[in-house]
Parts: structure tokens; C-alpha cells; sequence
């Protein structure tokens, strides 16, 4: 049961049936149900012939239904390639088998040619971006800049995998064959809906120009993910500051005006030499030691902030930065701090090792 599931669960097996879908609601279902109709007629009919001119049909009413069923039997194959040349001895029954043989091959290279017309066609469209992703628990990329072509290197270098979908109107995939690409509008709900954005994890918004319309197409984009999807974690990148509220007001779970970020964190770097590198270094996938928001253990809870921190070390070899409980973050949290249950953890570690990464679904948005 376990292994159907996951059979029927699969992206690529999803991908078909959208496209079979697609496929069915297009074509011309009288003219293959005539096609059916007439090799049906066509096949009994060569049977009721053959039956007549060389079986024995006269002796019992079940001698005539069992010759009539097994001419039938060999109209089937002979229609298909495989019937029995001995199964016809006098020249009506060479005629029938021939001209059954005939419609055979007309029969077999129709369909042959709707299926791999359907084929070419599933090619096609999935090369274009229009076909749809079928993944579960992915993130979904709405929009595309150098931002985005950045973050799909980190998020596909970071330890914790997660499958990727690129939703943006450009002519080809812009990030190659790494991710699954969508061609469309962020702000179309059959598009989201193609990019499984009713299933995804979480969804990154990213303007395509650093312009004020780029933010409003942004701002809509959000609005169409939360009247669609309310439970997928909506993160926007934003060009003007001034447009944080309208964000806000679109229900985006998390906001980033990377100007903003970056101005702060090169007035620091002023200040206090060699911070931008190490920044860059903790909050990238690469070597070194990166950032990380987990879920902690349950035995932990009741453990003062010196506690926890201690067997962070000891056990993970990961450094408390700081706690999350709700939608409240403690930052170098004070002596006295006790962990409860459901509470979650920034931490700088080589890797995640035995430690659970933090669900999109259980985040909460971050304090303004």
C-alpha cells in the first residue's frame, strides 16, 4: 500500500495527469468515439462473416455463439497484427481476413499517432513551462531577478534539500535545468496553482525590476497566494521601504527590503571591521559555519538559556544565538530564561547534524 501511494504521489505521474487533463478537454471526443464505434462494428461484422461462410453454425444454438465468439477472438488479433492466418480456409474468409488486416493497420497507426502526438506534446510543454510541478513541501520562486538566481545557489547548496519551482514570465527556464520552471504570472491563480503553490512549503516573491511597479506587482502577487493558499509562508523582497505597510497589509509573513539590510550591515562593517565577511559566511550554505532555526528536543524543555546552551555545544556542536516562542525572538536572552515546549532556536553550526530544521508551517512571523 505503501509503495502505491507513493506511486500515485508522484510529481512526474501528477505532471502526466495534468497534462492528460489538459489533453482530454481539447480533443474531438466524437471522432474517437466514432473510431471506437466503427472498429467495433468492423470486427463483429468480419466475425459474423467468417462465422457464416466456414464455421458451423447450423448444428446447436451454443455451437453457432461458441464459433461466432472464437471468430471474434481472431478478428480482435488479426485487427491488432496477431491473428491466425489458419483460422480462414476459403476464399470469403481470405477476403474478410485481408481487409481486416487492412483496417488493422489504419486502426493501429491512428492511435499510434495520437500517442506520440500526446507525447511530443507533454515534451513540449514541460520544456515551455507549461506544465505543471506536482511537487509537495517545495518553494515556490515567484518572480526572478538577481536576487532569486542567488537564492536558488543557496537554497540548493544548503544541507536541508528542498525541491524548487520557478514561477516567472520569461521565454525559457532562467535557472537551467536545476529547478522545475513555470511560465506564467505570480499574480494568476492558475499559474500559482500550476507551480503547486496549494501544496508548497513556502513561496519567495521577488520583484523583476527595481521599480515601484515591480513592488505593486509584487504586493498583488502576495494577495493572490493568501486568497489561495493562507497556510503557505509568504517571504517578499521589496525595492521601496515605503511600501512595507501595503506588504504587511497583503498578509506577507515576512518582509526584506534588501537596501535597507544592506546599508545597515555596511555602516556596521564601518564601525567594526570584518563583519560583512562574517555575516556573508554564517548565513551561507557554504563552507564554514551556517544558520540555522530548529526545532528543539523535547527533554530540553525546563533548561535555563546557560543550560541549553551548554548542551547545544555538547551534544550538536552549535552555538545559541537566540529563541523563538510565538511570534516573540529573545536575542542573547537573559540567565534566568527557562526553554518551554514548542519553543525554537536560532543556532551557527557546521551542519544540522541530528538536529530537526525549523517547518515553514510552524514559523511565525517575525516581530516587526
Amino acid at each position: 500500500m505503501f509503495g502505491l501511494a507513493f506511486v500515485l504521489n508522484s510529481p512526474f505521474l501528477r505532471r502526466i495527469l495534468y497534462h492528460g487533463r489538459r489533453i482530454a478537454s481539447q480533443v474531438d471526443r466524437r471522432f474517437f468515439l466514432a473510431l471506437i464505434e466503427g472498429a467495433a462494428f468492423f470486427v463483429l461484422a468480419s466475425a459474423l462473416l467468417v462465422t457464416l461462410v466456414e464455421k458451423d453454425w447450423t448444428s446447436s444454438l451454443g455451437g453457432a455463439v461458441a464459433s461466432f465468439g472464437s471468430s471474434v477472438n481472431w478478428a480482435v488479433f488479426t485487427v491488432l497484427g496477431k491473428g491466425d492466418s489458419s483460422y480462414v480456409t476459403t476464399l470469403g474468409g481470405y477476403v474478410v481476413s485481408w481487409l481486416l488486416a487492412l483496417f488493422g493497420v489504419a486502426i493501429v497507426g491512428t492511435i499510434t499517432g495520437a500517442l506520440v502526438a500526446v507525447v511530443i506534446d507533454f515534451l513540449l510543454k514541460e520544456g515551455q513551462g507549461m506544465g505543471a510541478s506536482g511537487y509537495r513541501e517545495h518553494i515556490v520562486v515567484c518572480g526572478w531577478n538577481a536576487t532569486a538566481r542567488d537564492l536558488i545557489e543557496e537554497l540548493q547548496g544548503d544541507e536541508y534539500k528542498s525541491k524548487i519551482v520557478v514561477l516567472a514570465d520569461v521565454d525559457k527556464n532562467p535557472a537551467g535545468n536545476r529547478v522545475y520552471f513555470v511560465r506564467g504570472d505570480t499574480t494568476s491563480a492558475e499559474d500559482l496553482r500550476r507551480a503547486g503553490i496549494e501544496e508548497a512549503a513556502a513561496a519567495l516573491v521577488f520583484p523583476s525590476e527595481p521599480t515601484n511597479e515591480a513592488d505593486m506587482h509584487s504586493i498583488l502577487t502576495v494577495m493572490a497566494i493568501e486568497s489561495i493558499a493562507p497556510q503557505v509562508r509568504t517571504v517578499a523582497e521589496v525595492i521601496n521601504p515605503a511600501h512595507v505597510p501595503h506588504f504587511e497589509r497583503a498578509r506577507a509573513d515576512e518582509v526584506l527590503v534588501t537596501s535597507r539590510v544592506a546599508s545597515r550591515l555596511l555602516a556596521r562593517s564601518a564601525l567594526y571591521p570584518g563583519l560583512t565577511g562574517l555575516v556573508t559566511d554564517i548565513v551561507s550554505g557554504g563552507a564554514g559555519s551556517e544558520l540555522y532555526r530548529v526545532n528543539l528536543p523535547t527533554d530540553y524543555c525546563g533548561l535555563t538559556v546557560d543550560d541549553l546552551s551548554a548542551r547545544l555545544r555538547s551534544e550538536h556542536h552549535a552555538t545559541l544565538l537566540a529563541i523563538s516562542r510565538g511570534a516573540q525572538t529573545w536575542v542573547n536572552p537573559p540567565t534566568d530564561f527557562v526553554l518551554q515546549p514548542m519553543d525554537d532556536a536560532l543556532v551557527v553550526a557546521e551542519s544540522l547534524g541530528t538536529l530537526e530544521p525549523l517547518r515553514p508551517d510552524r514559523a511565525m512571523p517575525a516581530p516587526a
